[in-house]
């Protein structure tokens, strides 16, 4: 979505739920430039809509943004996890990232030992054992090491300790070890241990909290409070820290996750990324069906379209049986040289992450109907304003950019009842003969464009919308009457001295000049587009700009192909030296003609 700090902006942010998550901040070129974690993803994006922020940084960062997308989380520190992979991903100029590139810490057992040691360690593939995690901070590890320490007594200490004990250390006194290093217990009891320890981390087994519920229930009845209550309180930290994350599994697969939500209007399919494991991200796609509400009429909509353009895992989960699986599957198989099951009966990790995949497609469907519902009032009272009651349908805004004179290109940009119509935007490349004159460049992409209007080939918008003042409006409505158009409605928009959001002054059809109060929804609609054409024709100026400084004045000289420039420019030591050379100086370059080196010297020094 645009963001900009205006009341229907708010009004669409109360729309985002009251959830834990994760945001990314997007700039125009929908690079990540910020992810943030958030208990209540409402309250948090709310807060960067306030009408003083003291921080800097923030003020900065909301100064770069134009778009912003978030993903729903089951618990707060599954939306940690997610932060955590995707910074490491996109590694954000806004975000902080650790210079010692530490990683989340994690449970290590080192099963390859004949009595396995459990530890904490950040993460390290080189060596051998079993980890279990990530876990969000050291402290929840060191919290968990000891709880387990105490239900199951499998040591912590280190090797050298372990390996030079000749009695048992105060850890068996206090009974939270079995002393395996003087043979206290037997290689299998202290097996049966670590197995334990292992399927209790990978939440596979509820038996050990049963047994704690039953001692604790008997200590009740033998009316041993005080110890029960010990139970009571173990239970509660172990039901805690039971590693059930849904942000990292501990089997490495790539899968898509799809979730499906419908008003049996709008649409949204959400796709949740799982990579090696681990959420990396989800995204939200609003597929046009009319009338259906149907959820598997959709989901395999989408599948068709979208996983032929797009290289799929090799799994997908989806909410329904798919209608044609297996001509689905055979179909990736062919296309991709690899296998692609579609599943949809699920359990597990599978079946949460198909849940939370779900809950950000009902999110997503919620947020694009206030978003809807938000442009159609935009657009009803710009009707109000311009077409006498009448709700445009097409909207068109010209701009130009350059850089005094430099790579000139004029944008134009189309908003519909949806929004932004990227498919319809173009860009114009303004001839050389005209560069740096704003009028001449704005007749120039007008009359390329309505010449094609005129003629039927693109639709007439219902108001075409100018970045300028009375001058660009002038040259604008002189275009349309020698293409013979008299009947749009055409607006100029003026910023003003000052340049500043809410004080534009807009020119309608050569009537007296008009402002909108800074609080309305046609000024904020005009806005949009104004703001879009800008954006749209400075990535074209600057793309252009790049290809230009790419160029060297020796290309397009007759003759003259990659290698002879190799050796001019090492010749000379560039194109300084090349301009500086004298016929006879080129013409001593080996290859170099005396025709050739005059005509190098000619197409050098054009209009000198």
């Amino acid at each position: 979505m645009l963001l900009n700090k205006n009341t229907k902006t708010k009004k669409l942010l109360r729309s985002i739920p009251s959830k834990p998550g994760i945001y990314r901040m997007l700039d125009s070129k929908e690079r990540v430039l910020y992810v943030g974690k958030a208990k209540n993803l409402k309250k948090r994006l709310q807060s960067y809509f306030q009408s003083v922020i003291s921080n800097q940084k923030t003020n900065l960062l909301m100064s770069k943004v134009s778009n912003l997308d978030f993903t729903v989380t089951n618990t707060e520190n599954e939306a940690l996890i997610m932060e955590y992979t995707l910074i490491k991903k996109h590694k954000p100029k806004f975000n902080v990232v650790l210079r010692d590139d530490k990683s989340y810490p994690y449970i290590f057992i080192s099963t390859e030992q004949e009595f396995p040691r459990v530890e904490f360690r950040r993460k390290n593939k080189s060596t051998k054992g079993r980890y279990f995690g990530p876990y969000p901070n050291v402290s929840a590890v060191r919290e968990t090491l000891s709880e387990l320490q105490k239900v199951f007594n499998v040591r912590q200490c280190k090797d050298s300790y372990f390996n030079n004990r000749s009695r048992p250390c105060l850890q068996y006194q206090i009974k939270r070890c079995s002393a395996p290093c003087v043979n206290l217990i037997s290689k299998k009891g202290y097996s049966l241990d670590v197995n334990s320890t292992i399927s209790f981390l990978r939440g596979r087994n509820t038996s050990i909290i049963n047994t704690l519920i039953k001692q604790m229930d008997q200590l009740s009845s033998e009316k041993k409070y005080e110890e029960a209550s010990r139970y009571r309180d173990q239970i509660k930290r172990l039901k805690e820290i039971q590693s059930k994350q849904l942000a990292i599994s501990n089997q490495k697969y790539d899968l898509d996750v799809i979730g499906v939500a419908s008003d049996g209007v709008i649409h949204c399919v959400t796709v949740l990324f799982i990579r090696n494991g681990s959420i990396s991200g989800s995204k939200n796609y609003f597929p046009k069906i009319h009338n259906c509400n149907e959820i598997n009429v959709i989901q395999d909509g989408f599948i068709l379209q979208h996983y032929f353009d797009v290289k799929p895992p090799g799994e997908i989960i989806l909410p329904e049986a798919a209608g044609k699986k297996d001509l689905i599957e055979r179909s990736f198989q062919l296309k991709f040289g690899r296998k692609t099951k579609l599943n949809h009966n699920v359990r597990g990790n599978r079946l949460r992450w198909l849940k939370l995949a779900e809950k950000n497609a009902k999110s997503g469907l919620q947020y694009e109907i206030s978003s809807k519902s938000s442009i159609k009032n935009k657009l009803k009272t710009l009707g109000d304003l311009i077409l006498q009651g009448k709700v445009p349908k097409r909207l068109e805004c010209f701009d130009v950019s350059h850089t005094s004179g430099e790579a000139t290109v004029a944008s134009c940009v189309v908003f519909n009842e949806s929004g932004p119509l990227k498919s319809d935007y173009r860009r114009f490349n303004i001839s050389t003969a005209v560069a740096g004159d704003d009028y001449a460049a704005l007749s120039e992409a007008l009359l390329r464009r309505y010449k094609r209007i005129k003629n039927q080939e693109i639709t007439k918008p219902d108001i075409l919308f100018i970045d300028g003042g009375k001058g660009q409006l002038s040259v604008c409505i002189n275009i349309l009457k020698s293409l013979g158009i008299y009947d749009l409605n055409v607006v100029a928009i003026a910023k003003g001295s000052k340049r500043q959001a809410g004080n534009e002054t807009l020119f309608i059809n050569k009537k007296t000049p008009i402002k909108l109060p800074s609080n309305s929804p046609a000024l904020h609609m005009i806005q949009n587009i104004r703001d879009e054409a800008h954006r749209f024709a400075i990535i074209g100026h600057r793309n252009k700009r790049k290809v230009n400084q790419r160029k060297s004045r020796l290309d397009g000289i007759e003759g003259i192909g990659p290698k002879r420039k190799r050796q001019l420019l090492k010749q000379f030591g560039g194109i300084h030296g090349v301009l500086e050379a004298g016929i006879e100086d080129l013409e001593s370059v080996n290859g170099i003609s005396k025709d050739m080196s005059k005509r190098i010297y000619d197409n050098l020094h054009k209009g000198t």
